[in-house]
């Protein structure tokens, strides 16, 4: 491949990276841009997990061997067996050198695993070229040749070294976009999803309701006494109480297959269900309320159910869901309700919704009035 169908290859990996979808999308679209670029027959991507001490695999492509999968589960190898990419690489950078790329053979070459793998599996030759972000090892890019075509040379290896360059600025901005996407849908204190999450959820939902007829509930949970815990205790103590709950809120949320757990903000959690009966999330809501009395700070918790298995009427949109499972929670807290009320199930509740409706009132008007 000369300059130019070098230059083209460089650019159609980074674009090919940048257009995927999801991080394995990227990492399948880095690995066939190497391989193309590099004329091979197969390529892997690793990523060297320093808790582990592994070098594990994400991505195999191009012509498999038997027990090579796409995508393994847990294709791993202890960094021992490889030291160049936590040892030699290093003490090269800190001598000022960067990051280069190294040709290992079938037939003899650098000692070790790679060249024993090559024979094992029909490959002649290979390029190893370390991923690096922000300065440290962060993987390795891998590119083979089949035996019986030309052995990759060091004027391959410069080149690999260059994708390998191209691939590390893909993986960065995808960790920042995934960072930021991840940021953008979480709760920072509680980890859980926030209200965000939760509205493109919802409509998500909904749309599956109407299509399929698929039962959506949602549970508003309001977190009682954490101003008093606020107030005596600290603020800290009051974060450690949200923590708590959260902890609580998602462990229940976990029975109900696909469900959504979330902090609407303040002391509001809420939890998505699409799927499961109403009943179903009537029980789990009741194991919520049990553990929360449970917890050694605040009084307990109040929970409003509304769900589309139960008799709510036509629910048009994610609002009027909200103003049911809000009034329901309203109640129960009005109440000091041990347990769960359920919106469906206390004609009282809807009509308090709907007149809340009526008088265009959103979820904190009608809660006011306590």
């Amino acid at each position: 491949m000369g300059v130019d169908g070098r230059l083209r290859a460089v650019v159609g990996l980074a674009q090919a990276m940048a257009a995927a979808c999801a991080p394995r999308d990227s990492v399948r679209a880095a690995a066939r841009g190497a391989r193309l670029a590099m004329d091979g027959s197969f390529a892997a991507i690793s990523a060297w997990e320093r808790e582990r001490g592994m070098l594990r695999v994400l991505v195999n492509e191009g012509e498999r061997r038997a027990g090579e999968e796409e995508f393994p589960a847990d294709e791993s190898y202890p960094v021992h067996e490889f030291p160049e990419i936590t040892e030699f690489l290093h003490e090269r950078w800190v001598g000022g050198g960067g990051p280069h790329a190294w040709v290992e053979y079938a037939g003899g070459g650098r000692p070790g695993r790679r060249g024993e793998a090559l024979r094992r599996r029909g490959r002649g030759s290979c390029v190893v070229a370390p991923i690096v972000l922000s300065g440290r090892a962060w993987g390795e890019l891998y590119v083979a040749r089949d035996e019986g075509l030309p052995d990759f040379d060091e004027d391959d290896a410069e080149f690999a070294t260059v994708l390998a360059a191209v691939v590390a600025a893909g993986l960065a901005q995808n960790e920042r976009l995934e960072e930021a996407r991840r940021l953008a849908f979480t709760d920072p204190l509680t980890g859980l999803a926030n209200r965000r999450a939760v509205d493109m959820r919802l409509d998500e939902a909904l749309e599956e309701h109407r299509r399929d007829g698929a039962v959506v509930s949602l549970v508003v949970c309001d977190l009682n006494g954490l101003k008093r815990v606020n107030d005596t205790l600290g603020h800290a103590m009051g974060d450690r109480l949200l923590e708590r709950f959260g902890s609580v809120l998602s462990l229940c949320g976990a029975i109900l297959p696909g469900a959504l757990v979330a902090r609407l903000g303040g002391d509001e959690f809420c939890l998505v269900s699409v799927g499961p009966t109403a009943d179903e999330v009537v029980r789990v809501t009741e194991e919520v309320c049990l553990r929360a009395a449970e917890l050694e700070l605040g009084e307990g918790v109040a929970c409003g159910v509304a769900s589309t298995g139960d008799p709510i009427g036509v629910v048009k949109s994610s609002r009027r869901l909200f103003r049911l499972a809000d009034a329901a929670q309203y109640k129960a807290k009005a109440a000091r309700s041990r347990g769960p009320v359920v919106a469906g199930r206390d004609s009282a509740v809807v009509r308090l919704a709907d007149a809340a409706q009526a008088g265009r009132g959103e979820r904190r008007r009608f809660r006011g009035r306590a």
